[in-house]
């Protein structure tokens, strides 16, 4: 991890509730697949090219990725959050502890809206309809969720519900449905995602692809663009990490829509590993997260920068390209 990114964590674990901490931190079952995220980083290498005399890119190819709750984190929640991000885009979640309308008019980049399909298609609809009246500028669909992961430190620590005055927002005043009814369901389908699909005009992606198979549906089904994630190691500890994941899908899509890699990536070294394998852009999670409860909206803007830093340097050691043929085996 880069040190400042350390440095941001170890500050965050002092200042969160330990019940909090947990609840972002962990992972699914023994959190193999959660650790494994962040080593397949460690396992390879890039071999720089020199002398190229080009131009170097001077974007941070990152997007926020969605976290629920970030109220739990630091006061302002999710408008510290997107105020910190700047023009990077902001993935919100549909468990925001701050409704999606507010979200957007604290941003200064592009805000997506993650959705959780919901059974009750009518349900999903009234949540698109709050996406798009908001100003969301696309959908980002999580796919990999059938039923909650089993998060063992959130049992340990009996964690079910917000503290008082918090909820998930973006629930709020739906017909029937409570501030923390979010239903996922192993019934939803392609043919729920065709249905989403036609219910809006904003570009839909779609969140928790592994299997090359599923990335061909997805782009036959019309989707915008592809995460490539295990959802952070909070789904299933038996999957692969995100990163060797990526390669595969990357292949199948064939450039017919772009991969965003998600799941691990803690420097801007990472970053340019992601791109070097095909992704198009890295999802941060976590560490904007840790960035939240150190230092607010400062420790976002934080996180985010010493990242651009990094990817930068990385970028022009090795000629400003990245390509496949550059990624090694670390011995």
């Amino acid at each position: 991890m880069n040190p400042v990114l350390a440095e941001l964590h170890d500050k965050a674990r002092a200042v969160l509730d330990e019940v909090h901490y947990d609840f972002f931190a962990g992972g699914v079952g023994d959190e193999v697949v959660l650790a494994e995220n962040e080593a397949a980083f460690r396992r390879r290498a890039l071999l720089p090219r020199v002398l190229r005399g080009g131009e170097i890119r001077t974007d941070l190819p990152v997007v926020v990725s969605p976290t629920a709750f970030h109220k739990l984190a630091h006061p302002d929640g999710e408008l510290a959050t997107a105020r910190g991000a700047g023009d990077t885009v902001v993935v919100s979640s549909m468990a925001s502890t701050v409704p999606i309308a507010d979200v957007v008019a604290a941003s200064r980049g592009p805000v997506w809206f993650q959705l959780y399909v919901q059974p009750d298609m009518a349900v999903t609809e009234a949540l698109v309809r709050r996406a798009e009246r908001a100003g969301c500028a696309a959908l980002v669909v999580t796919a990999d969720s059938p039923v909650f992961g089993r998060h063992r430190r959130d049992i340990e620590h009996g964690f079910h519900d917000l503290p008082a005055g918090l909820a998930a927002e973006n629930m709020r005043d739906l017909a029937g449905r409570g501030l923390l009814d979010i239903a996922m369901s192993a019934e939803v389908s392609w043919e729920h995602l065709g249905r989403l699909r036609g219910m809006t005009s904003l570009p839909v992606w779609v969140k928790g692809i592994l299997h090359p198979a599923d990335a061909v549906i997805a782009v036959e089904q019309g989707v915008a663009g592809i995460f490539v994630s295990n959802h952070g190691g909070r789904q299933l500890d038996l999957v692969p990490a995100a990163l060797d994941a990526l390669p595969a899908v990357v292949d199948a899509v064939a450039g017919r829509v772009p991969v965003v890699l998600d799941g691990g990536v803690r420097s801007g070294g990472d970053i340019a590993l992601a791109l070097a394998l095909g992704a198009s852009a890295a999802g941060i999670g976590r560490p904007v997260l840790w960035g939240l409860a150190a230092d607010g909206e400062a420790g976002v803007r934080r996180v985010l920068d010493v990242l651009h830093d990094e990817f930068r340097h990385v970028l022009t050691m090795c000629g400003g390209e990245l390509t496949r043929d550059m990624v090694v085996a670390r011995c």
